[in-house]
């Protein structure tokens, strides 16, 4: 098993469902609500390559974040390590993403012009959609420049709930 990175997986039960994080040496890797396991297993052999996943109890630091989360401390997310990897663009929308308070949203556009690439709001919505590490960097919180809900890969419902959560909507 040479050249494999070792990859812990663990499961919470959460309001929307079940919510699964992929953990590399204590850091996020990739995140996904429901059904998400295939999805996380191919950003992982994207990423690494060889990947040996072993799966447990959801006793991660991060684990108990995201249980914290969902009990009302609406800000136990921020402290949750992630290992993110992406063009640099992707890595600047992500990096604004995380800087979006708890109870607020902002537009495409607004992120567009935050990064200082005002017309990409097309690439960052592109970028928002690649976000390996859905719930934790808050892809959430960007909606239409109209205030409309736009998609979200854990749905709309979901993306709908989380808001009212952190009281954006």
């Amino acid at each position: 098993m040479k050249n494999m990175t070792l990859i812990h997986m663990e499961t919470i039960a959460t309001k929307l469902g079940d919510f699964t994080i992929a953990l590399r040496g204590g850091a996020v890797s990739a995140a996904e609500f429901g059904d998400g396991k295939d999805r996380i297993e191919s950003i992982l052999a994207r990423r690494f390559g060889g990947v040996q996943l072993v799966t447990g109890d959801a006793r991660s630091d991060a684990a108990s974040a995201v249980r914290r989360y969902f009990a009302g401390d609406l800000r136990a997310l921020d402290s949750i390590a992630v290992d993110l990897v992406g063009t640099d663009f992707q890595m600047r929308v992500w990096r604004a993403l995380q800087n979006i308070p708890v109870g607020e949203t902002r537009s495409y556009g607004g992120i567009a012009a935050s990064i200082g690439a005002a017309k990409a709001f097309r690439a960052v919505g592109l970028a928002n959609n690649r976000n390996p590490v859905s719930l934790i960097v808050p892809c959430h919180r960007v909606i239409g420049a109209d205030g409309s809900l736009t998609g979200y890969a854990g749905g709309l419902p979901a993306k709908e709930w989380l808001l009212r959560h952190e009281g954006a909507r």
